[in-house]
């Protein structure tokens, strides 16, 4: 049997560094079966975060080898060195070892405005079309690992844009939210203004890490971008609104109805509206 090294963070929010633990190989292994024996032969204080070992749950985010991946989606005979790195995820602030907290993701949560449907056809159901589902189907499979938010280079290397910008994951909500044909809040302009989706500068990096394959860019981020473009600067388009005469509610009467979620705030504490057709 041959041996691998494992090079693992070790320590807390004060500091830390690097421990080596030298354990044999076993066949089939994935990373995270290899950390749980750590933590029962050589270092049970070993913290790290698991549910369902299954790629699902999307607890086990760590940096492998400097890419942000599931521990319990990579397969140790995929890595190609005898030594391998396990860091904590480097965009959130460290709890212990392999742990972070992550909360700052539930802050952004909040500030979205829900799925909010209109009224009902008289016969009391709601109907849309196939293609609409297809659309907006992959957004659901997001299972909140984070791995894009970490490894968003607008988020880890601006520490300031932790509070204007969503990041992937959230403009993947907004993109279910907005394509969805029943939703009747317009969240264009808090997009544009309070969520900072004119950061991202469409690099594919979120997109090449989502352990479930969902085109964040293509098919969430450049539409996003050009709804608001079209809210923003269309002149067109806003004619074409003011003769059909669709409206939608404005974000600030969303969050009215939604009392659980926190609208942002600008510099000057102004609570955001939307764009007003």
């Amino acid at each position: 049997m041959t041996e691998v090294t494992m090079n693992i963070w070790r320590g807390d929010s004060n500091g830390g560094n690097f421990e080596q633990y030298k354990l044999e190989r076993v066949e089939g292994e994935v990373v995270l079966d290899v950390v749980h024996r750590i933590q029962a032969t050589l270092a049970p204080d070993l913290a790290c975060r698991w549910n369902c070992k299954a790629g699902k749950c999307g607890s086990c985010s760590a940096e492998i080898d400097g890419k942000p991946s599931l521990m319990c989606m990579t397969r140790m005979d995929t890595l190609p060195n005898d030594t391998i790195t396990i860091t904590p995820m480097k965009t959130f602030p460290i709890i212990k070892d392999l742990v972070t907290d992550v909360s700052f993701n539930y802050v952004m949560a909040r500030q979205i405005p829900p799925f909010t449907p209109g009224k009902p056809q008289p016969d009391g159901t709601y109907r849309m079309q196939q293609v609409d589902i297809d659309r907006a189907q992959e957004f659901h499979k997001c299972i909140e690992c984070f791995l894009c938010q970490d490894v968003c280079h607008v988020i880890r290397d601006h520490e300031v844009n932790k509070l204007y910008y969503a990041g992937p994951r959230f403009f993947v909500k907004l993109a279910s939210l907005e394509m969805h044909p029943l939703d009747t809040v317009d969240r264009r302009a808090l997009m544009r203004e309070y969520l900072g989706l004119g950061f991202c500068n469409i690099t594919k990096c979120c997109t090449e890490v989502c352990p479930e394959h969902i085109k964040i860019t293509d098919n969430a981020i450049i539409p996003l971008k050009e709804r608001v473009v079209d809210a923003s600067y269309d002149p067109i388009a806003w004619l074409g609104r003011k003769i059909r005469r669709k409206s939608k509610m404005t974000a600030q009467e969303a969050y009215e109805l939604a009392p659980a979620r926190v609208a942002p705030t600008s510099l000057d504490g102004i609570p955001a509206t939307a764009v007003e057709d």
